[in-house]
């Protein structure tokens, strides 16, 4: 694996007295498209607010970039390049598409601003034909743009997307499917929730499931594709 920008050795993290996440371990490294996927229930949203500090592990350790930021809050998670955007999407929806974007506008870690204003309507277009709408007047699908589309205005290291398109109608995803392409292509480290995993598989270089709270395959798109057993065993398709 590339440079680990994010690696997660031995969570152990409950809900109350409800074990959760059993010894996960998981590495995100430079420019990789990663896949998590499980059935619901399995860990998925668990894992990703561990690693973002909205949920703090009882056991293991996260380290990004080398720091150790296990049970630190979300903020100092997201200072060092770690855009985050959640099931459920969490847009403004008092504010409009442009003070949705405009707000969270800032240089990335290494000071780069490749992610502009310019640049993220032109790869939403939808976005750009409603500027001076709120959040909440969008569409299901026109919001989870406009989250995304908030999450680059950080200019992230690393864009973490949890159900990236649950819910939406078919059009839509495959809009979304494309956008997590363009990403890929500028080289930002990615993890992708989501059921569909032919569209995760085409456009991943590995695949993480869990079962349980445990990991119970990591390998490549490639391989995961090979062993169609594991597919229906664990995801059910």
């Amino acid at each position: 694996m590339k440079e680990a920008l994010i690696e997660a050795r031995g969570l152990q993290t409950y809900y109350g007295s409800s074990h959760i996440l059993r010894g996960v371990d998981f590495a995100v490294g430079a420019g990789e498209t990663i896949g998590l996927m499980g059935r619901n229930g399995m860990g998925k949203s668990t894992l990703l607010k561990s690693l973002m500090g909205l949920v703090n592990p009882r056991g293991g350790q996260v380290t990004i970039k080398g720091r150790d930021m296990t049970g630190r809050p979300p903020y100092e998670v997201a200072q060092l390049g770690i855009a985050y955007v959640p099931e459920g999407r969490g847009i403004f929806g008092n504010l409009s598409v442009v003070e949705n974007l405009r707000m969270a506008a800032r240089p990335g870690t290494r000071g780069q601003r490749d992610w502009t204003y310019e640049r993220v309507l032109d790869t939403f277009p939808r976005l750009k034909e409603r500027l001076g709408h709120g959040g909440q007047q969008l569409s299901g699908g026109e919001q989870q743009m406009l989250t995304i589309g908030r999450a680059l205005m950080t200019n992230p290291d690393v864009l973490i997307l949890d159900e990236a398109t649950e819910g939406l109608a078919p059009l839509i995803a495959r809009e979304i499917w494309r956008i997590c392409g363009v990403i890929r292509g500028t080289g930002i480290s990615s993890v992708i929730v989501d059921k569909n995993w032919k569209h995760v598989t085409q456009i991943t270089d590995r695949n993480v499931i869990l079962v349980k709270g445990e990991v119970v395959f990591a390998g490549t798109s490639a391989e995961l594709r090979a062993q169609p057993q594991l597919l229906e065993q664990y995801l059910g398709v």
